[in-house]
């Protein structure tokens, strides 16, 4: 399992959004720390409410909110086949999502496979389309619940 310095990770992403021109509040700012913290992926509503202990009048729309402008900076990925979130630690530079979701204890863990890439990019314009991001998303079993169960 990977842990992260949250408070280093956040000061990176700090500078990133000044960087950008854009601001992280203080809510959006506990999101991501509760994000980087976490192995697994979580749904909003889970996440709102390990938010309300620190931003008590927290509602839906305030933790959708904070989780766009998290994905639009590259801070967050979505996993769609579950309707989670997970924490990007390289949100540095633009990429494509290739994700590792474990169906038993569903840590997600991000990979970068440049023939994916590639093939897909060639496929897109074999096709004359336009691609503006891709996320691939892979379920099965990691190494440590493989070892549990055997």
């Amino acid at each position: 399992m990977t842990t992260y310095n949250i408070e280093h990770l956040l000061a990176e992403a700090k500078a990133v959004c000044e960087r950008r021109g854009v601001r992280m509040t203080p809510t959006r700012s506990e999101v991501f720390r509760i994000l980087s913290g976490r192995e697994e992926a979580i749904g909003a509503y889970d996440l709102l409410e390990l938010l309300k202990p620190t931003v008590p009048n927290a509602k839906p729309p305030t933790i959708y909110r904070a989780l766009d402008f998290l994905q639009e900076q590259g801070f967050v990925h979505k996993i769609t086949s579950t309707n989670t979130y997970v924490l990007c630690t390289h949100f540095d530079h633009q990429h494509t999502a290739h994700m590792l979701i474990c169906v038993e204890c569903h840590g997600v863990q991000e990979v970068h496979c440049k023939g994916v890439d590639k093939a897909m990019l060639e496929q897109a314009k074999k096709h004359n389309f336009k691609l503006h991001h891709q996320t691939v998303e892979a379920h099965g079993v990691c190494s440590s619940c493989k070892q549990h169960s055997e």
